[in-house]
């Protein structure tokens, strides 16, 4: 929450499962599978050091940060209960209208995608130090090289 728009009083919560969403879809496809288990493990274990630590530090928690407001942002002004899918409103403050929203995942998109560019840029110039993110065998995803974040490729 320190490093985003999201205000200290949200509940972690109401946002916690687009971490883990942006971690699955967006992070683990740049990272690999196994380079991806492998730092899950090493956090889980409290053991990451090294250039792991590093790379976590000055990539992987930037990165994760803004692909998970991009998750995020969409949802973030509805609830949902028994009585169904709504939308509190607060008397000291207007609602965001969908245009704007779509602004803050437009913003959000494009820091994570600069910062997913200087990623591919490190790993591309730094690979030896990991042989998890060329080491990825059958059904495993390999990591998507490529930071051309423009429409189609046919």
């Amino acid at each position: 929450k320190r490093n985003t728009i999201t205000g200290g009083n949200v509940d972690v919560d109401l946002f916690i499962h687009f971490v883990k969403l942006a971690q699955i879809i967006h992070i683990q496809e740049y990272l690999g599978t196994s380079l991806y288990l492998k730092l899950t493990s090493d956090i889980a274990a409290s053991t990451l050091t090294g250039v792991y630590a590093t790379l976590v530090t000055n990539h992987v928690m930037d990165m994760t940060i803004h692909w998970t407001m991009v998750m995020y942002l969409p949802f973030a002004a509805y609830k949902l209960s028994n009585n169904g899918i709504f939308k509190p409103v607060s008397e000291t403050a207007e609602t965001a209208s969908k245009s704007e929203v779509d602004f803050l995942v437009e913003k959000h998109r494009s820091i994570a995608q600069n910062l997913t560019r200087k990623f591919i840029r490190y790993m591309v110039y730094n690979q030896s130090d990991f042989p998890e993110y060329t080491n990825n065998a059958n059904e495993e995803i390999r990591p998507d090289y490529k930071s051309n974040f423009v429409g189609w490729e046919l």
